[in-house]
């Protein structure tokens, strides 16, 4: 199927598909109408982009025409863009990382038309009344931190509003989900959600080990997230959080974003029954006001061409060799849902839990207002 099919076609089909005898269980858009409110729908991925993600030099050239059309097309209302810069050992870290925000900058001043800076919360409506993309700075580890707690508020007078505190290993602040040591958050981890809370920056725990996870909603004095994580108890691999480490996050008004990562499942590529699945085995442990989605992957689809596949492998490879390739990532499995690989994916994401039965309310939060309701909560 086209990657980007109007409505009109997708639902001709979805029809055309629910005629065929498709994967026993799989599900079947065309028992129940699309999802009619998603152009009034505030529609936040807490993790993604216009452009190249979950590649190598995501940042080694400009954003294509392709792209910010993709963009453009996608009904999304605000993304949240990593920009963190630095490898395993974080070595240049803090210079990748000040590049990257430069990079973010020019893009948004080409693009003004599509793409708006987001700083606050009525930026993001901004962004809605205008019909264009909400760029939200992000970082996914604090190695550019080292030990200097001042870079926070450099970095926040920059725009950055989501800091997740370790990627997959151990850092200065604390232990990432592939540390056996599982040792949770430093002193300096401490103060650094500190400060993170007082200057109004959303805390993330999306790659945190279990106990960072765990000691960062205990220590924050505000909600926390998992911007773009799944669910422990369906496959349970150190990507994912525990039920234990859900209700703790819910108890204190945060959030868990729903990826379409391979982490879904234990083995091969996830689909969008996976994906459902995750998001209503979170709701069923926090409550419909604490889960939402954060893909983790780029608003443009994935074109699997052969050049494609070997940079794919080569990238998996790669992290691999610097000790941060995390179980689940295979060189023949891609970091998408293949059902939602269309710049419209929020949306098919919204026909897929309309079609379980999802009432619009309930869509409405997942798709964004409750990271609405959280950024309210953790910036202002």
């Amino acid at each position: 199927m086209r990657p980007n099919l109007s409505r009109r076609e997708f639902a001709a089909a979805a029809a055309s598909a629910a005629a065929l005898a498709l994967i026993p269980g799989r599900l079947r858009a065309a028992t129940r109408a699309p999802w009619d409110r998603y152009a009034n729908a505030i529609v936040i991925d807490n993790l993604a982009t216009p452009g190249p993600f979950n590649m190598p030099n995501m940042y080694a050239r400009p954003w294509t025409a392709q792209m910010i059309d993709n963009a453009r097309a996608s009904g999304i209302t605000a993304v949240n863009v990593t920009l963190s810069g630095g490898g395993a050992t974080g070595a240049g870290a803090f210079e990748s990382t000040v590049r990257n925000l430069a990079f973010l900058e020019r893009e948004l001043d080409t693009h003004p038309g599509v793409l708006q800076r987001v700083r606050t919360v009525a930026d993001i409506a901004s962004a809605k009344e205008t019909k264009r993309v909400g760029l939200i700075a992000g970082f996914q580890d604090t190695t550019m931190l080292e030990t200097d707690l001042s870079r926070l508020t450099l970095f926040h007078d920059l725009g950055v509003r989501i800091v997740q505190l370790t990627y997959n290993l151990r850092n200065m602040v604390g232990d990432g989900c592939l540390e056996p040591g599982n040792a949770g958050l430093s002193s300096f981890g401490r103060q650094v959600v500190a400060r993170m809370n007082e200057l109004g920056m959303l805390v993330d725990t999306s790659h945190c080990g279990r106990r960072t996870t765990l000691d960062a909603i205990a220590v924050s004095t505000k909600p926390v997230s998992a911007t773009h994580s799944g669910c422990a108890a369906l496959a349970d691999v150190p990507r994912n959080k525990t039920d234990e480490q859900l209700r703790a996050l819910a108890a204190k008004g945060g959030v868990i974003g729903i990826y379409t990562m391979p982490f879904l499942r234990a083995v091969g590529q996830p689909t969008a029954d996976d994906f459902v699945r995750h998001v209503e085995h979170a709701i069923n442990v926090c409550g419909e006001d604490h889960v939402g989605i954060g893909t983790d992957n780029s608003i443009t689809p994935l074109d699997l061409t052969p050049e494609f596949r070997a940079a794919h492998a080569g990238f998996v490879r790669e992290r691999r060799r610097q000790g941060i390739g995390a179980p689940g990532e295979d060189e023949n499995v891609f970091n998408y849902v293949p059902e939602y690989n269309t710049p419209r994916r929020m949306e098919r994401i919204a026909d897929s839990l309309a079609a379980r039965g999802h009432n619009s309310a309930r869509i409405e939060k997942v798709l964004g207002l409750n990271w609405l309701r959280l950024f309210r909560e953790t910036w202002d």
